[in-house]
């Protein structure tokens, strides 16, 4: 069972760490005051900054040790709950897609899903909160950022080639061949921030986890191996959300009568009635 956040806030390494925080808070503070003495009129945003900041990734760990106080059972709900969000974020970037929040929800879970339920099988991941969540948080984020990248690029795509497809369909052309040269290159535009960070991996920057690993002791040979499983990770999930999210986007773009549906912005609504609207 893991330590309740109680227990969490009373541990010494705690107490380190607002010593820490003291001694960041005095190197801003010189900040504030070099641009008090040179009025540059803008220490005022900047101490609000530094404090917001300080009280959001202090709630931040809050909520994430009182996730880590949770039986493991409970983090499939939240990871179900990380999904269902991620899939109402990414449905904005394609606005006016048909069926744009069932296609987010369906291609990020299974996307996601995949990958997180293999990696388990494979120990990859251990079958604990305490790296279910994190670990998993980072593969349904990067697959509900590469699924906001192909329905932004597949909608501009349509909406800017409408005239051409209609005049294609109207020749008799099958709708997925007519659609499949805008779909082929939403795929690629969509995954080239992923193809990019494979490329510059170990090169242009040391990533966030191998470098954590690093500075908690893990041998740094381990460390850069299991960097790559988590890239490898984002990689797939990234991957078959984007294929899965356009092929459907290709689907439902056209009626029944292989006509082109028109794209059209709706009115914004709440989360609640949206999944309504995607449940009816």
């Amino acid at each position: 069972m893991s330590p309740s956040l109680l227990d969490q806030l009373s541990e010494p390494v705690v107490a380190k760490g607002l010593v820490q925080v003291g001694a960041a808070s005095v190197l801003a503070g010189v900040v504030l005051i070099v641009s008090y003495l040179r009025n540059l009129g803008i220490e005022i945003e900047l101490g609000r900054s530094f404090v917001r900041g300080f009280v959001q990734v202090l709630a931040m760990g809050a909520v994430i040790g009182i996730l880590f106080s949770l039986r493991l059972a409970w983090s499939t709900l939240v990871i179900a709950a990380m999904m269902g969000f991620a899939a109402w974020i990414s449905k904005n970037r394609g606005a006016g897609v048909p069926s744009v929040i069932r296609i987010s929800l369906v291609s990020i879970v299974v996307g996601s899903g995949v990958v997180i339920a293999t990696m388990l099988a494979a120990g990859a991941i251990e079958p604990t909160v305490r790296n279910l969540i994190p670990v998993g948080g980072m593969i349904i984020s990067s697959a509900m950022k590469t699924n906001s990248l192909a329905l932004d690029r597949i909608s501009g795509e349509i909406q800017n080639n409408r005239g051409e497809i209609e005049a294609v369909l109207a020749l008799g052309a099958p709708p997925e061949r007519v659609i499949s040269e805008y779909v082929t290159t939403s795929a690629r535009a969509s995954l080239i921030p992923m193809v990019d960070a494979l490329k510059s991996l170990g090169l242009v920057y040391i990533p966030g986890m191998m470098s954590g690993m690093i500075l908690a002791g893990s041998n740094p040979i381990y460390a850069a191996l299991y960097q790559f499983v988590i890239m490898g990770m984002l990689f797939a999930a990234s991957g078959l959300t984007s294929m899965l999210s356009l092929r459907l986007v290709g689907r439902s773009a056209f009626t029944e009568a292989d006509q082109l549906k028109t794209f059209e912005e709706p009115e914004p609504t709440s989360l609640l009635d949206e999944f309504r609207t995607t449940l009816s």
